[in-house]
């Protein structure tokens, strides 16, 4: 292996030689690439065992298997396996082979001495060897087709959506997934304010943003870099994927990918998501490669506040007719990889056929936001609420913040602060506020503050207005095919507060209906009982 990249390829591979224990694996480091970095410790986390580099070339080996051709790959004795890279062969690379050439296509990476030093050359699709034949015939006889492991694997994966969703808490959202390769032409490198401006843009009880990017920006830049360039989009509770299968795991979540010119997006276009291209042209993307031809066919985003009219327009394009360009031999590459794999080998493989494995959860929720910018619409007793990132540009009605924890200038500009009980600390305290007393701190330490909302349950609030006083919210859970799902109780409290502005000497009780992004919500509101002004935070 010579990058993270790379090492997740093989990873896909190997349950190929599930249940065998006559194969016993070793990984070594390829030396001479940029984004190594992150390698060895995937593996040492994977509890794999490593060879040196050098030990490696000392060693006659039963198989070499290779995700990338490039570096002294020939230099190892035994047979070679050369396996599927990515998808579609999309990208080529300036001062690296042959021009407009991609790696894997390239006889300058695959010959040694004029012959193929690789003595199978594994391919996703029978399109992938036509090419391969004009660019290098006497490789191309060493081709097979065995389809795409990490497809398969994506594809075992469609069942698990909603468990996928649950863990990033999505919800009735629809989750945009930007997807980034490496390098210049990349989306992060071109546009690096658009997780931001869309985070800004698109209402946070509507849509949820996540962002997908090529192992070697992790290994090139860090997680501590990426963080700190990503940090207002984060603070509004953009999702940034590990670079190991957690992509994936988003990809079977989104609702709509917006990609540039890498291969990722053709794994969401097999799934049948609307792909939105927010390519801007270069030199990278090959002609009439299949990702060329699905960046035709997607509708392209100009401009972050474009995104509503253009995930409708691509909602009526299918792209999974350029997805299969890409693709033969669907949830069969691990049967077939075996096939091969142990011809090279000279073993029998094992009888029982191996499967592909679903990816895992997310295992990184997004960041709660600790304020929003709110904009609200009354008419009667419905509310219309859309909440934003305090550094919105959109016309808003009024700021809720989290008290205290949100910064000070949010909660000094606040009309609503709110806490919620489970955020409590769980040590044992000798004192406690309860509800009721800790409303009437909060308005007599904030004087800007309009409402104070103490959050006791998914579906109860006590609420503090100046004027209306102390109120008991109860909000009804929706129940849909089976499931039953909750609005967020501050994003209610806003709704009701804006309602109480308009209708401040209204008698109560009142049903309200509140509109919070796709999901209208049921609220009771009534005078405050001694159940909600006593209930400890």
């Amino acid at each position: 292996m010579r990058s993270a990249g790379a090492l997740h390829r093989l990873l896909d591979v190997l349950p190929a030689f599930d249940g065998d224990n006559r194969v016993t694996t070793r990984f070594t480091l390829v030396p001479g690439s940029d984004f190594d970095v992150d390698a060895l410790s995937a593996l040492d986390r994977a509890g794999a065992r490593t060879l040196a580099w050098d030990e490696a070339l000392r060693t006659e080996h039963d198989l070499i298997l290779a995700a990338s051709p490039k570096g002294a790959l020939r230099q190892l004795s035994g047979p070679r396996a050369l396996l599927p890279h990515g998808a579609g062969f999309n990208k080529t690379v300036s001062d690296d082979g042959s021009a407009g050439v991609p790696s894997g296509l390239d006889p300058h990476y695959l010959l040694a001495e004029g012959e193929p030093w690789a003595d199978l050359h594994a391919l996703a699709h029978e399109e992938q060897v036509s090419r391969l034949a004009r660019h290098c015939p006497v490789t191309a006889r060493r081709a097979a087709v065995v389809g795409d492991p990490t497809l398969d694997r994506l594809l075992a994966s469609v069942p698990h959506r909603a468990e996928y969703r649950d863990a990033l808490g999505t919800g009735p959202r629809r989750l945009i997934v930007l997807v980034s390769t490496w390098g210049p032409e990349s989306l992060l490198a071109r546009r690096p304010g658009l997780p931001a401006d869309l985070s800004a843009l698109l209402p946070h009880d509507s849509f949820q943003v996540a962002l997908v990017l090529h192992p070697n920006e992790h290994s090139g830049t860090g997680r501590f870099d990426l963080s700190r360039w990503l940090a207002p989009a984060l603070a509004a509770g953009l999702v940034l994927s590990r670079p190991y299968e957690e992509w994936a795991a988003l990809l079977a979540a989104a609702d709509a990918v917006v990609t540039d010119h890498g291969s990722t997006a053709l794994y969401a276009a097999a799934l049948g998501h609307p792909v939105i291209g927010a390519y801007d042209g270069g030199h990278e993307l090959i002609p009439d490669s299949p990702m060329a031809r699905l960046l035709a066919a997607a509708p392209h985003l100009s401009a972050a506040s474009d995104l509503p009219e253009v995930l409708r327009a691509a909602l009526t394009v299918d792209a999974r007719g350029h997805a299969s360009a890409a693709f033969a031999r669907q949830g069969e590459a691990l049967p077939l990889l075996r096939q091969h794999l142990y011809r090279l080998l000279g073993l029998r493989p094992p009888a029982d056929p191996p499967e592909a494995r679903a990816f895992p959860a997310p295992s990184a929720a997004p960041r709660r936001p600790r304020a929003f910018a709110v904009r609200a619409e009354v008419s009667g007793d419905r509310v219309a609420v859309e909440r934003f990132p305090v550094h919105t540009r959109e016309p808003v009605h009024h700021v809720a913040a989290e008290y205290p924890t949100a910064g000070p200038r949010e909660v000094q500009s606040a009309a609503v602060l709110w806490r919620r009980k489970e955020d409590t600390a769980p040590r044992t305290r000798a004192t406690v506020w309860t509800a009721s007393g800790w409303t009437a701190h909060v308005l007599a330490e904030a004087p800007g503050c309009r409402t104070a909302v103490a959050v006791l349950t998914r579906r109860r609030c006590l609420l503090r207005h100046r004027k209306a006083g102390l109120l008991h919210l109860r909000m009804e859970p929706r129940h849909d095919a089976g499931r039953v799902s909750y609005a967020d109780p501050v994003a209610v409290a806003s709704a009701v507060h804006v309602w109480l502005g308009a209708n401040a000497t209204r008698a109560l009780p009142v049903w309200l209906t509140c509109d919070i992004g796709p999901v209208a919500v049921r609220v009771h509101l009534a005078p405050a009982d001694t159940d909600d002004l006593d209930y400890e935070l």
